[in-house]
């Protein structure tokens, strides 16, 4: 069976990923095994995957269903990349995925793994699901966390290789990783860079050791975006990325995370964390592919007070 193909632009869609392939169709074909013959260079389950998150069209309608009967004239067009939508996730949303990774956006309050007190409600948890629900084998694979109260884009991996990848390249295929932060107080310097060795205490809170040397090395690079009612709105650069870094040189400086009690927050006038993680920017670990995501301030960050 042979089908023509052509690659087109489709730009009445903005807010999704541009590029399309159309394929004409010829003879009548069920429409899984027609999208397997076109797609022969990929695995069945990434084909089952992108039929599955309503990446296939026929004749410009959205569909679903491995059964559906092609006829001879349709139109299928595939859209590349684009982000789950037969997927319903709570405190979360998926931004990218393909063969090899998931990047979401996680609100505050939602956790990214399991702990003691919170097995089902993470945003792990939802992701193995959605994953599972196209094949029981699937799965993934943390490979970085953000705190329970800090929102923004997160990065999981589809194999235990890909995750290995990541994780011991990290330092090199990480080319930015910025936040936003409201803090207490108006900052003297508009922009500076905080650089302290963290351990951890053995109550689990991290805190900058006063001797060189002693612990992990952290280095923030922070900016002033605007500052009004003894609060400023940072935007913040990571060279590391050491556990609760942000939160702990921010207070050493004198101006803590708005909402953070633990580190030193006295006032909360936003109802939770001010922390949010903007922009991740990452050599995909099979293509070696720039890619960069990001994630639009929380509106809760911006009102005047």
């Amino acid at each position: 069976m042979k089908y023509r193909r052509e690659v087109i632009k489709i730009m009445s869609k903005p807010r999704q990923n541009p590029n399309m392939e159309q394929y004409k169709v010829d003879k009548p074909a069920e429409l899984l095994p027609f999208l397997l013959s076109i797609m022969s260079q990929q695995s069945r389950n990434s084909v089952k995957s992108i039929l599955t998150r309503g990446q296939v069209f026929v004749n410009n309608q959205e569909v679903t269903k491995h059964d559906f009967m092609l006829e001879p004239g349709y139109t299928v067009t595939i859209q590349k990349n684009k982000a789950a939508k037969a997927a319903t996730f709570e405190k979360m949303n998926i931004l990218y995925e393909d063969d090899a990774i998931i990047v979401i956006e996680k609100d505050a309050g939602l956790l990214s793994i399991a702990t003691e007190k919170e097995k089902s409600l993470t945003a792990y948890k939802q992701l193995m699901t959605y994953v599972r629900k196209i094949n029981p084998k699937n799965r993934i694979y943390v490979v970085h966390r953000l705190d329970r109260e800090t929102s923004g884009v997160m990065l999981f991996a589809k194999s235990e290789q890909v995750k290995q990848t990541l994780q011991n390249g990290w330092k090199d295929m990480v080319k930015e990783r910025s936040y936003v932060a409201l803090v207490e107080g108006i900052l003297n310097k508009r922009e500076d860079t905080i650089t302290s060795w963290l351990k951890e205490s053995k109550t689990f809170k991290m805190f900058s050791s006063e001797k060189p040397n002693d612990g992990k090395k952290a280095i923030t690079h922070y900016k002033v975006i605007k500052a009004n009612n003894n609060l400023s709105l940072l935007s913040v650069y990571l060279e590391t990325g050491r556990k609760n870094q942000i939160r702990v040189h921010m207070s050493d400086i004198g101006h803590p995370i708005v909402g953070d009690k633990k580190y030193g927050s006295k006032v909360n006038p936003i109802g939770r964390l001010g922390l949010h993680a903007i922009v991740l920017a990452i050599k995909h670990p099979v293509t070696g592919e720039l890619l960069r995501f990001k994630s639009d301030i929380p509106k809760v960050f911006l009102k005047k007070r």
